[in-house]
Parts: structure tokens; C-alpha cells; sequence
């Protein structure tokens, strides 16, 4: 019998031939590099004096394609921006910028951007990338264009941060502002928007109090499909920034995708120094890693103080502190809010159990080159014995005082640009 095959290898990752007319798929190992990097982002702009920002940013949190293992769905943030401070407000250098997914494909060590989900409200306009009116998710700042032109605060504004794409392919993104939580099916359109004061289903009313720019950092969903798990980067400023100075306490946000219940969890920063928290990512229903992190750029010189964490986290035997009132500042404590009670010994004096916290990686250790960034953003179990890590590249710009400068790494003086770097693992994960 002749046998007629037809070879086909797309991504190293699948073989497809043909026999007696039957197509059959046979799985390959996608061989994934120390660093993968994309190496040719296309310019977004140019700024006044000269600084090119490149259309990167995709690295504010990822996922994995289920069915595809070389595609990688990188997330931005509201887009590039430079703050001043002294009045608390922004210069936005492309007020038309619209938060967005980006497929990209692992080939070799590049990424290749292969298509763009740009995020839409309920009735398909574009979001951007302004903040909130009051009411509405504000954060107090005040938005200017690059010529400092003041801007208008928007509904539609979204500061995008975690990202968990679901089994039908569509994707749940939490954010900085409100914090919002909010549902996109496959094209970017809006099916649903969750926040402490929508109408409809709601967060609880305390996240509120979220820091600015320190909202809902990492979202997750848990393998059965069934639960949302967010967390926020910093702790609430409950009741205020002044009250919660030095406090370690971060809440974890549990929310069951079909009825909208909520529960609340405390998770313990490790220091008062961090950005802190940049990712939850599920390994189970119970277990999750969390990716924990200072801001600064790690050289050969400092690395040993750098702090650029992984830990393995467990909410079981953790006390759930929601507040079955859902008022402003959330349940309390001897007439203290969680944030108050700052560090673990007064938690436990308070009968509260934090969840348990394993440290599984360290950046500045656990790969074979420097790891460079200050933002490890987006995280992503590949098999239990590797993770990967994206970092976000602010466009390659920073700057502050409404002035924009490139954004180069300290060690080699290169613009900082989006990677995901391949992490393998001494201990299992399951």
C-alpha cells in the first residue's frame, strides 16, 4: 500500500499528515528558549524632543494559548504616560491610544506580533486609556496631551493590569482605575463591566479604597472554569494613606463567575519597600503563585538587593475577612480596618489567618543572565516544572514632571523592550 504523507510543521509545535485521505495531529515539545524577545516593535510616536515610543507595553500580564503552546497573549496598560506628582496629573502622549491584547508567537528566541484585540465598551467604541471620572473609578489625576493641553476625564478609561482569558476564549481584565473588572469576549467587545459601584453585579465597596495606580493588579482564573481571583497591588488606603503607613496587608478577591459572590483574603507584602504585587496566576482551585516585586533595574553590582519574586500561595485554612455589610472601609477590627492591623502578629491577635506564602523563584537568582527590567508584569505556569514572566516596557519611555526620556536598562544601556523569560523550576509545582 503507497502511503502518501504531507509534512507540515507550524511553530515547532504541531506535524500534520495526510493518509488514505485522514488527517492526523502529532504533538510536538515546543522547545522554549532562556529569553524570548520581541525585537521589532514598531514605532507608536515621536515625542516633541525626540523620543521614539515604541508600540510595546504588552507585557502587563499574559496568558497562554490553550490549544496553540507557542502563542503567548500579551496585555498593555493605559498606554505611554509620564506623571508630575506635585499636582497629580499625567501627560498622555496618544490620547487615542486603545488598551489591547496582543497574539504573539514564540519563533525561537522572537516573538512575532501576529494580530491586535483592541478593548471596546458594551457597544464596540474603543476604550482609551484616561482616568475615570469621580464616581466612576476616579483617581484623582488630571490628564493632559503631550502639548499639556488638558484632557477630559472618560467612562471608558481603562488603566489594564490583569488579564485571564476563559475557556470559551474570551478574557476577563481587571485594572487600576475603579477597580473594574471587566468581561470581553474574543474580539475585545465589553459583555460585562464589575465594580464597587456599578449597578449590576458588584466588587466589594472597599476596593475603592485602592491606592492610585495600585488597583487590581493580578487576575486569574481558577482551572475549573468557575472562579476569578484578583489581587491588589498595594494596600488600601483604608482609611487613609496616613492610617496604613508601613502596613503589609494586601487583599485577595475571590469572585464565582456565575452567582457574583465575593470573598476576601489577606495576603502579606514581604516588605514596605516594594511595588509589590504584579501577578496571581492559578495552579489549582486553592493554589496560586504571585509574582512580588520592588522597581528597580537589577545591574551586576546591585542584584543582591533586587527584589523580584515568586511565591506559591495557599487561601486554604485563610480567613475570609469580607464584610457581610459591604460598607466603605470593609469589615473591621476592634473598630480597625484590615490595613490597620499592618503585620502578622496583630492580624493573628485579631483572628485573622493570612494565606500561607512559599517563596518558589527569585528572578535575580533563578535565570542564567541578569535579569535586567524593573517591571516583571505578566506570569504564566507552563508545565510544573516552568514558568514564564513577561515584563512591561512602558513603550521604551519614561520620564517625570510631564517630560518624557527613553527607557534604558542599567546594565546595558539598551531600550528597554517586551520579553518572556523561561523559568525552570527545582521544586514541582504539582
Amino acid at each position: 500500500m503507497k502511503v502518501k504523507l504531507m509534512i507540515a510543521i507550524f511553530a515547532g509545535i504541531s506535524v500534520m499528515y495526510s493518509c488514505n485521505k485522514e488527517k492526523v495531529a502529532i504533538s510536538e515539545t515546543v522547545v522554549y528558549p532562556a529569553i524570548a524577545a520581541d525585537k521589532h516593535p514598531k514605532v507608536l510616536t515621536t515625542t516633541p524632543n525626540g523620543i521614539t515610543l515604541n508600540n510595546g507595553g504588552y507585557g502587563s500580564s499574559m496568558v497562554q494559548d490553550p490549544t496553540d503552546k507557542a502563542v503567548f497573549y500579551l496585555l498593555t496598560d493605559r498606554g505611554p504616560n509620564v506623571a508630575e506628582a506635585a499636582t497629580n496629573s499625567i501627560m498622555i502622549a496618544t490620547p487615542g491610544f486603545v488598551p489591547q491584547i496582543g497574539k504573539f508567537r514564540l519563533k525561537g528566541d522572537s516573538l512575532t506580533l501576529e494580530s491586535v484585540i483592541l478593548l471596546k465598551n458594551s457597544s464596540g467604541q474603543n476604550l482609551n486609556g484616561l482616568p475615570n471620572p469621580v464616581g466612576a473609578g476616579s483617581t484623582g489625576e488630571s490628564p493632559f496631551d503631550i502639548n499639556n493641553n488638558p484632557l477630559s476625564p472618560s467612562v471608558d478609561g481603562l488603566d489594564s493590569e490583569g488579564m485571564a482569558m476563559a475557556a470559551d476564549g474570551s478574557f476577563w481584565i481587571s485594572d487600576e482605575y475603579g477597580p473594574h473588572l471587566i468581561h470581553f469576549d474574543k474580539t475585545g467587545k465589553t459583555i460585562e463591566k464589575i465594580n464597587p459601584f456599578s449597578s449590576g453585579r458588584k466588587l466589594p465597596l472597599v476596593l475603592a479604597k485602592r491606592r492610585p495606580n495600585r488597583g487590581m493588579e493580578g487576575l486569574t482564573i481558577t482551572p475549573d472554569g468557575k472562579t476569578l481571583v484578583g489581587i491588589m497591588q498595594f494596600p488600601l488606603y483604608n482609611p487613609s494613606s496616613a492610617a496604613v503607613a508601613n502596613s503589609l496587608v494586601i487583599r485577595i478577591v475571590t469572585f464565582d463567575i456565575t452567582s457574583g459572590e465575593t470573598k476576601q483574603f489577606v495576603y502579606m507584602m514581604d516588605n514596605t519597600t516594594l511595588q509589590a504585587v504584579s501577578e496571581i496566576t492559578a495552579i489549582d482551585k486553592n493554589n496560586f503563585l504571585v509574582l512580588e516585586r520592588d522597581g528597580l533595574f537589577a545591574t551586576e553590582a546591585n542584584k543582591a538587593t533586587v527584589f523580584k519574586k515568586i511565591f506559591k500561595i495557599s487561601l486554604t485554612g485563610a480567613t475570609d475577612i469580607s464584610d457581610a455589610a459591604n460598607g466603605v472601609n470593609g469589615k473591621l477590627f476592634g473598630g480597625k480596618t484590615v490595613e490597620e492591623l499592618k503585620d502578622a502578629a496583630t492580624l493573628t491577635t485579631n483572628g485573622i489567618v493570612p494565606v500561607t506564602k512559599t517563596l518558589i523563584a527569585d528572578l535575580m537568582k533563578d535565570i542564567p543572565t541578569l535579569y535586567p527590567h524593573d517591571k516583571a508584569e505578566g506570569m504564566v505556569i507552563i508545565n510544573p516544572t516552568t514558568i514564564a514572566v513577561s515584563n512591561d516596557d512602558d513603550f521604551g519611555i519614561t520620564g517625570a514632571n510631564k517630560v518624557y526620556q527613553k527607557k534604558t536598562l542599567a546594565g546595558n544601556g539598551q531600550v528597554d523592550r517586551n520579553g518572556i523569560y523561561f523559568i525552570k523550576l527545582t521544586t514541582p509545582l504539582f
